[in-house]
């Protein structure tokens, strides 16, 4: 695929998008990755790390093999993740701690769009579609009702394991990596970990990313080669039972204290928004959902022009 700078940069905007993502905790990178079009070339490119890209870079060089693993595509768009989540890290937070009816609406709109955008991908609806729709978001919207579990646990085993389940969350549409390792009990130990600078269970989590994103990249891949409609139509239900996450009115059940000392939400559940008397936010959190929504269809329709 040749491609020249100009596509470079779109892909970095993409990334950014992705990074912008995943720094919410409930929205998953994995969903922009699949509405703006690279979904299934990251999992091919992430694939392609392998004894067989060694054996290439051995025999016929640096050139060869990062042409194989498709580099220029992957660190346009991990550039872009990168100076999303350095950049924007700070606004996201801010939005969350002072407007989250707000930011949560955009996003919402955001992925109920992209419900549409996917399911219109599924050029065959059968039995096995159905089952795997109904599957998916039966499990995603399970997962949004767990409880995060009181216990931490910060054995390096442990958390090369939580690192591992996370990262196949982060690529999968629907359910954020960070969403999981509240629910694990990990987030906190890890979060501590970066603070402190503890090399050994950084290295930990990171190798079991590693392991994780690479492992569950082939399976992702092998299903999209050979059951594309049905792997279609799971992620789609993958969505629609995550909606419930990123509901933006919430009412906060228990409370936890984070490692600076404030009280966060700890358990929430999805209220009517009719139940926020007064909420002057609810005319313009509806306008954000719109837009949110109508951003996706018009990506689309950019995207059936170019075609």
């Amino acid at each position: 695929m040749s491609r020249k700078l100009k596509d470079y940069l779109v892909i970095g905007l993409k990334g950014m998008a992705m990074g912008a993502a995943d720094v919410v905790p409930g929205v998953s990178g994995g969903t922009i990755a699949f509405i703006s079009g690279i979904y299934e070339e990251l999992l091919g490119s992430i694939s392609n790390v392998s004894l067989k890209l060694l054996k290439t870079l051995k025999t016929d060089g640096i050139k060869v093999a990062w042409k194989q693993l498709n580099g220029n595509f992957l660190a346009a768009l991990f550039i872009g993740i990168f100076v999303s989540i350095v950049s924007l890290a700070k606004a996201i937070k801010w939005m969350l701690e002072n407007a989250p009816i707000l930011l949560w609406s955009f996003f919402f709109g955001l992925v109920l769009a992209s419900i549409i955008y996917i399911a219109k991908q599924i050029t065959k609806w059968n039995v096995i579609s159905i089952i795997a729709l109904v599957l998916g978001a039966f499990l995603a919207y399970y997962i949004t009702t767990l409880n995060p579990l009181v216990s931490e646990n910060s054995s390096l085993l442990f958390l090369f394991l939580a690192g591992a389940i996370a990262i196949c969350a982060m690529i999968l549409p629907g359910i954020s990596g960070a969403f999981i390792l509240v629910l694990l009990g990990a987030y906190k130990p890890i979060l501590a970990a970066v603070n402190d600078r503890d090399i050994k269970t950084i290295a930990a989590v990171g190798l079991g990313a590693i392991v994780g994103l690479l492992s569950f990249s082939k399976v992702l891949k092998w299903l999209f080669a050979n059951y594309k409609n049905a792997t279609l139509a799971g992620l789609t239900g993958f969505i629609i039972g995550s909606l419930n996450k990123i509901w933006p009115w919430k009412e906060t059940l228990t409370w936890r204290t984070n490692s600076h000392g404030v009280e966060v939400p700890f358990n929430q559940q999805s209220v009517s928004p009719l139940s926020f008397n007064g909420d002057s936010q609810l005319t313009l959190a509806i306008i954000l959902a719109i837009v949110g929504f109508g951003l996706i269809l018009l990506m689309e329709r950019i995207a059936v022009q170019k075609k």
